[in-house]
């Protein structure tokens, strides 16, 4: 089922109450034009042709790696001319005309409306949608079934806006056809634009084929402000929690979890409430990602357990690796197998050992840490420099880390060597070694008076006075 789209793209949203272009708009982390051009690509359209207008910079440089044409519409002169704008006189064969503010849209949904299309052998056909509350929306007007016209909501009877059939602003129509009478639009009305919409009566008199096809009601769902834009992510987060739920993912409350669409999550994996998954996440199976998580771009293997309040960016979480509560692990960290990051610990680029732990208060940056090896309360890798470069620590297996030590980069420690708490490491240790670099010691006895010998004191001073 051959097809080509045309997007329109161009209008800024004013009611968004943003400079950004309202089509950049994310929902569930994409842009919602990007939303609307993959859901075109994946129902098989050999071509997507977008029309940009406001912004257009901004617009063109996150449409053209999706491999879409931009055709710039030079003055807001009405949908007609922005479809104009798209010059149709070269494509043939069927046309989809999408907005780019309706994010919800699907493939599904788009090939239902395709093959309906085709099998109507319709010349031109209007998508329409049932809503229980169709408000500003065009209403369509059918007798004995057929279309008969399209009815803007400001021109409406009474008796008409009772009417419950809407335009979606989504049109199927034949190439031929619409270079037929796009030029003919004209814009005989208060704001002097060309309406599309005026596209139906042209070919009625011209003796064309048209119809309503029905769909979804999804696909009337337009984002016009900041309101809407949310309904608009909470449906796509509550689409996504619904497909990982069937497919054996324990989702406690999909009301307030958040997970992107190209976030994959293995089954018998259980989410707690208030966790945000997005971009690349990978969890596999067995994973518990408890509340108030955030995870971006992080691979979890299996049974990985991500407790409470933990951030994760652009890491890797080995089998049975554990994380948190309040950790923090930045990008190009990873966690070993059955190894354990406790709380109020951050690392960054760390190449962390299997069964390692580092349990609380720690800080690692540019650094390894072997397998098997304790890194004690307070650890602290000194990874910057006056010189603003960033230097190693490598830390070797079986090691113990006493509390309160800071490595002073660069610097290594060998195989099973002991560093002693309170210490400042700023040499090589060698394996088997111990390390101890501390201030020595010293103790005054009777540096403090004992209590009684105070308030003797305190006393004759009394008397004295």
């Amino acid at each position: 089922m051959a097809f080509s789209t045309i997007i329109l793209a161009a209008g800024r949203g004013t009611r968004m109450k943003t400079s950004l272009p309202k089509v950049l708009h994310p929902v569930a982390g994409q842009p919602m034009i990007s939303r609307v051009v993959r859901a075109a690509q994946l129902a098989g359209a050999e071509e997507v042709r977008t029309v940009v207008g406001y912004g257009e910079a901004l617009v063109r440089k996150v449409l053209e790696p999706l491999e879409v044409s931009c055709h710039l519409q030079k003055e807001q002169l009405g949908t007609a001319d922005a479809v104009k704008s798209a010059q149709p006189e070269n494509m043939e064969g069927t046309i989809l005309i999408l907005n780019g503010d309706h994010p919800l849209i699907t493939p599904g949904l788009l090939k239902s409306v395709l093959g309906e299309f085709n099998e109507s052998q319709a010349d031109f056909a209007v998508v329409t949608a049932k809503l229980k509350e169709p408000g500003d929306f065009g209403r369509i007007v059918r007798h004995k079934g057929e279309l008969k016209a399209i009815v803007e909501a400001r021109d409406a009877s009474h008796d008409t806006l009772e009417i419950k059939e809407v335009n979606t602003g989504i049109y199927c129509v034949k190439a031929e056809v619409l270079n037929t009478y796009l030029p003919r639009i004209k814009n005989f009305n208060a704001k002097k634009e060309y309406y599309f919409t005026d596209i139906l009566s042209l070919c009625q008199e011209g003796g064309e084929k048209v119809v309503a096809i029905l769909g979804h009601r999804d696909l009337s769902f337009g984002v016009n402000s900041q309101w809407e834009l949310a309904k608009a992510t909470k449906t796509v987060f509550l689409r996504k929690a619904k497909a990982l739920m069937d497919e054996g993912v324990v989702i406690i409350d999909p009301a307030t979890t958040y997970i992107e669409d190209t976030v994959q999550v293995g089954p018998a994996s259980v989410i707690y409430p208030n966790v945000f998954l997005r971009g690349g996440t990978r969890l596999g199976s067995f994973c518990v990602v408890e509340s108030n998580s955030f995870l971006s771009d992080a691979v979890l293997a299996d049974m990985v357990q991500v407790k409470a309040s933990t951030y994760i960016e652009r890491s890797v979480l080995n089998e049975k690796a554990t994380v948190g509560p309040f950790a923090r692990l930045r990008p190009e960290t990873e966690i070993g197998t059955e190894a354990h990051v406790g709380n109020f610990v951050e690392m960054k680029k760390v190449k962390f050992g299997d069964r390692s732990k580092a349990g609380h208060l720690t800080y690692l940056g540019d650094a390894s840490v072997g397998n098997d090896t304790n890194i004690g309360c307070g650890t602290i890798t000194c990874n910057y420099a006056v010189d603003r470069k960033k230097y190693k620590t490598s830390i070797g297996n079986n090691v113990f880390v006493g509390s309160d030590t800071q490595f002073v980069a660069p610097v290594s420690v060998g195989d099973h060597a002991v560093v002693a708490s309170g210490s400042t490491i700023t040499k090589n240790v060698p394996s088997f070694g111990l390390a101890v670099a501390r201030s020595k010691q010293y103790v005054k006895e009777n540096y403090v008076k004992p209590p009684e010998e105070k308030s003797s004191s305190n006393s004759g001073d009394s008397k004295k006075k």
